[in-house]
């Protein structure tokens, strides 16, 4: 297919499916960084539930022993604070919502990899197989953001940060030869 030319339909074609590629690696991004967050955000929260659970039962039995007023009023201050914690982890399953953001990124994982193998394999096919492939990648694609949770405007600035800056999903020659075995390393042909 006949691509060397900016106004010819193999580069429009192309550039069509690499545009397509691009916001799909960014929707995974985005899917992988919320994730990232929400979990730690859900440790955060369990090790404050624990925290003030222990510091609620020890100043329980300082009121036992030392019967004071100030502690007392500093017992009950840290018991609300943990009944607050606990009545928005109840309204709010972090890590349930994490896991869903977890499946979206697992099914953008593999239409990534289609796509990059669509890239790899255009010279080779005839342009109406090429639009079939890029069809039924738009569709799939289509499904997958209709079943997932919509992601926010920080994890699209993080991935933006971790694809333009960190080179997030780039690997270079040596890292990937680094990772494969010896006898199919390009260093060594």
């Amino acid at each position: 297919m006949e691509r060397n030319s900016l106004a010819s339909q193999g580069y429009k074609l192309e550039s069509q499916i690499r545009e397509a590629y691009g916001r799909v690696v960014y929707t995974f991004t985005c899917q992988n960084k919320i994730v990232q967050r929400l979990l730690s955000k859900s440790n955060t929260i369990k090790v404050w539930q624990i925290v003030l659970s222990a510091l609620t039962t020890g100043s329980f039995l300082a009121i036992i022993l030392s019967n004071e007023i100030f502690v007392s009023v500093v017992g009950a201050v840290i018991s609300i604070a943990l009944l607050i914690l606990n009545a928005y982890t109840k309204n709010f399953d972090l890590v349930e919502t994490a896991q869903s953001h977890q499946q979206a990124a697992d099914a953008l994982w593999k239409i990534r990899e289609e796509y990059v193998s669509l890239l790899i394999d255009f010279d080779l096919l005839e342009a109406s197989e090429v639009m079939e492939q890029r069809d039924d990648l738009q569709n799939r694609t289509a499904e997958i953001y209709a079943q997932s949770p919509r992601t926010d405007s920080k994890s699209y600035k993080e991935a933006q940060k971790a694809l333009k800056t960190e080179e997030e999903q780039t690997f270079s020659e040596k890292e990937i030869d680094v990772m494969l075995p010896n006898s199919i390393r390009r260093e060594n042909r």
